[in-house]
């Protein structure tokens, strides 16, 4: 009896799975990776030529409660990247942006301000998290709430992204900082 259950969860889950997989091509043209997923992909804006790799999450649970994840055209992510827009988080990926594997970004925390209660009971803050065009975000970056990363920016490989990072600029560290700029414009007059 036991067998007969866990074969037809097993078959239910493998159906469900391939239902799923089906709305988000028939949704956004996407055929999923193997181990990749869209929660709430209703929830979910996504522009024209995108990619994904294997193993990634895209996350907009609760659009109710103002969560809300765009991502832009030619927006390429590789293996592994985790994407939270949940608890009324926003994040908003411009177009032309790469990010490498095993990147996460999460647009909520959780609430811990007081000791009488468990930190998982207290609730989340959300927060915005804002990459710009033609962003290169290196691999192992975190990049948490209440960020904005401006155009043609640069985050080095496992960075933590804590604040604000201006257009064109390389930053990389924990947390991450400025280290330089992305050279000039072909059309510039060398000096």
């Amino acid at each position: 009896m036991k067998l007969i259950s866990f074969l037809m969860r097993s078959i239910y889950y493998r159906l469900a799975g391939q239902y799923c997989r089906y709305r988000v091509f028939a949704r956004h043209g996407i055929l999923l990776p193997p181990g990749s997923e869209l929660a709430q992909f209703d929830a979910i804006s996504i522009g024209a030529g995108f990619t994904l790799g294997r193993d990634c999450k895209l996350y907009c649970h609760d659009p109710q409660n103002g969560s809300r994840l765009t991502i832009g055209d030619r927006v390429a992510l590789n293996d592994n990247v985790i994407i939270n827009a949940d608890c009324g988080g926003k994040i908003t990926i411009g177009n032309d942006v790469l990010i490498a594997p095993n990147v996460v970004l999460r647009a909520s925390n959780h609430k811990y301000e007081r000791r009488d209660m468990p930190i998982n009971n207290q609730g989340h803050a959300a927060g915005v998290i804002d990459v710009a065009d033609d962003v290169w975000i290196g691999a192992n970056t975190v990049i948490l709430p209440d960020v904005s990363i401006g155009k043609g920016a640069i985050i080095g490989a496992g960075s933590v992204v804590t604040k604000d990072v201006p257009a064109y600029s390389i930053a990389a560290g924990v947390p991450a900082k400025v280290i330089g700029t992305r050279g000039r414009d072909a059309g510039d007059a060398a000096t």
